[in-house]
């Protein structure tokens, strides 16, 4: 497994039987790839944590592109449906559910402290034979993470930290201990000047507190599992 940062909350991840992208706001200002360069890697799953501009993204236009199944709320695929992606193209979940891709991939949908445009937001686990990924959407901290933690053997956990809109580092680092995952990245900070923050401060935090091992990754980097 492979874990792509491509800046912001948008995540590559791929497996040997498919790659999925979480997320894709690949126009943002810290993405090292064009929206070409998305396409060219043909994902087969997008999943969308919520609608907000900056994690809805890309995802009609790759999936338009690619034939990309779109992974989200119920209200979320209606939304899309409106905006041109086919029913055929879409798969609907809601938190506490989960979906079974095949070849040992299991998508789980958790809860996640923020607002939508339409329907909840939302958190995914992504189950493989290969590892488990968190991605904990746009979230703030909540004590249900250590439910999370227990319920899934997470080895990568993928936690907002730029704050005003989320988690910043304090709380961050907490989320981490209640997880428990054996790897954390921090995500959503630096993009633009009311979310900056300093990434080792989270770093400092999570080893003060936690057995995690922090990884600060740089957009276009890889973590492999």
């Amino acid at each position: 497994m492979l874990v792509k940062w491509l800046g912001h909350a948008a995540f590559m991840i791929e497996l040997f039987a498919a790659r999925m992208l979480v997320d894709p706001w690949i126009s943002n200002p810290l993405s090292p790839s064009s929206l070409n360069d998305i396409v060219a890697e043909k994902p087969a799953y997008i999943l969308i944590t919520h609608d907000h501009h900056d994690h809805l993204g890309e995802a009609v236009d790759i999936a338009k592109a690619t034939g990309a199944v779109i992974i989200g709320t119920y209200e979320l695929t209606l939304e899309l449906a409106e905006r041109g992606v086919p029913e055929a193209q879409t798969m609907a979940m809601n938190i506490g559910g989960v979906l079974k891709l095949g070849n040992g991939i299991e998508i789980y949908m958790t809860p996640a402290l923020h607002t939508a445009n339409r329907g909840a937001p939302a958190g995914f686990v992504v189950s493989t034979p290969e590892g488990t990924v968190y991605h904990a959407g746009d979230t703030g901290l909540f004590r249900d993470m250590e439910l999370i933690g227990g319920l899934y053997d997470i080895d990568i956990a993928l936690l907002p930290i730029g704050g005003v809109f989320t988690m910043g580092p304090r709380e961050a680092a907490i989320a981490t201990q209640l997880l428990k995952p054996r790897r954390v990245v921090p995500m959503h900070y630096n993009t633009f000047p009311a979310i900056r923050q300093d990434p080792e401060d989270f770093k400092a935090r999570v080893e003060a507190i936690s057995r995690a091992k922090v990884y600060v990754m740089r957009p276009g980097e890889a973590l492999k599992i």
